[in-house]
């Protein structure tokens, strides 16, 4: 049906699909969640909030669940190599993850103002944590992982959760947490009304300057002197999945080779600052959709620019490049993408087709009136 390097290009765009789902949806209520004890002054107003993103938060959170899996499933090498060396960090965003839906639960259960006011930090805490790490691990992943293969593919890793926390990895962490924090802030102008709306545009404001201006300092970053990697060798892209038998030079400004050779691929990082750019469009003509389209475009343009100068790369290797996994050389089997694929044909529409009904049911304001009418049964 496929040929193998077809497969392999269809499952890198599918974790690129993944990912940045996971960002658009999972990123509104974890935004939200991080403004929650700034845009909400009282616990009626943080109730509201809450109910914003109640009815779906979970559902969002299956981005991530699906992403790990398809990780393991179709890049069993990165799945091993990422899990394993980022376990640390990984172990923190677990607990954050964890942290959250005790959070949701509890904090109804007692009406004791400092009782509500731990799980509103707590809901907080959990909201800003997945984001940062995310962020510094994708910093690290751009820089190279201090990883090496031996002849029998068993990976060691040499690093430690502090060496993640270098300038970079920080920088992109904060990209990640604006990110977030205005796609929750564009999320909260959409469904809120009143002074609640009116902070959260003001937020917007806020986090899409931030963005612009970290993803710009981001920029000058790997322009003027961030190591990238370039494969030397010739490479079969329906080979066998062997990391070794590749060489990979890491050369400054490698990941920005790809926009001299391919000066259209420059539309990916143009449309995450194009989605910043209408986010304050729909907050000066007052239309908080625009402004969550526009937040949406901004984190998809984030990730793929990302994607996109990194390509064929998966996850380099700092201490070995030669050992970097790539597109071509990391994949499941054939047979087993194969078979991947014509699941995903069949249930992915599914899937779309389920989440659009569900938004849609749930389309409209959650307002102050909403909370007294049902609050017995909200959280």
């Amino acid at each position: 049906m496929f040929d193998y390097e077809i497969l392999r290009i269809i499952w890198w765009t599918l974790i690129g699909i993944l990912l940045m789902g996971f960002a658009v949806m999972d990123g509104f209520d974890l935004g939200a969640a991080a403004l929650l004890p700034f845009i909400g002054r009282n616990d009626s107003e943080r109730r509201i909030i809450i109910n914003t993103v109640g009815p779906v938060w979970e559902g969002n959170q299956v981005w991530f669940i699906l992403g790990g899996g398809a990780i393991f499933a179709a890049w069993p090498y990165l799945y091993a190599v990422a899990f394993s060396g980022f376990y640390a960090a990984m172990y923190v965003v677990l607990f954050a993850l964890i942290l959250r839906p005790v959070a949701f639960k509890f904090r109804s259960k007692m009406p004791d103002a400092r009782w509500r006011s731990f799980w509103d930090w707590c809901l907080c805490a959990g909201g800003i944590i997945p984001p940062v790490v995310f962020g510094i691990a994708f910093g690290n992943v751009l820089q190279g992982v201090p990883f090496n293969l031996d002849e029998t593919m068993r990976m060691t890793y040499s690093g430690t959760f502090f060496d993640l926390l270098n300038p970079f990895g920080l920088l992109c962490g904060l990209i990640g947490l604006s990110l977030f924090l205005m796609q929750g802030a564009g999320w909260l102008a959409v469904k809120t009304d009143g002074v609640i709306e009116q902070r959260a545009r003001k937020c917007l404001i806020i986090f899409a300057s931030t963005t612009i201006l970290l993803f710009g300092i981001a920029g000058l970053f790997v322009i003027n002197g961030l190591y990238g990697y370039a494969i030397t060798s010739t490479v079969t892209m329906s080979g066998p999945s062997n990391p070794l038998l590749k060489t990979v030079v890491r050369a400054a400004g490698a990941w920005i080779n790809v926009y001299h050779k391919h000066p259209v691929a420059v539309a990916v990082p143009v449309s995450a600052l194009l989605g910043t750019l209408l986010v304050f469009f729909g907050v000066k003509i007052r239309k908080p959709v625009i402004s969550f389209l526009g937040s949406s475009l901004s984190q998809i343009g984030t990730i793929g620019t990302a994607a996109v100068s990194m390509f064929p790369f998966l996850l380099p290797s700092s201490i070995n490049p030669n050992a970097s996994l790539t597109v071509w050389d990391s994949s499941s089997s054939k047979g087993t993408l194969v078979t991947m694929t014509l699941v995903t044909i069949v249930f992915l529409p599914i899937v779309i087709i389920y989440t659009s009904w569900v938004y849609y049911v749930l389309r409209g304001k959650v307002t102050s009136a909403d909370i007294k009418k049902h609050g017995s049964s909200l959280y």
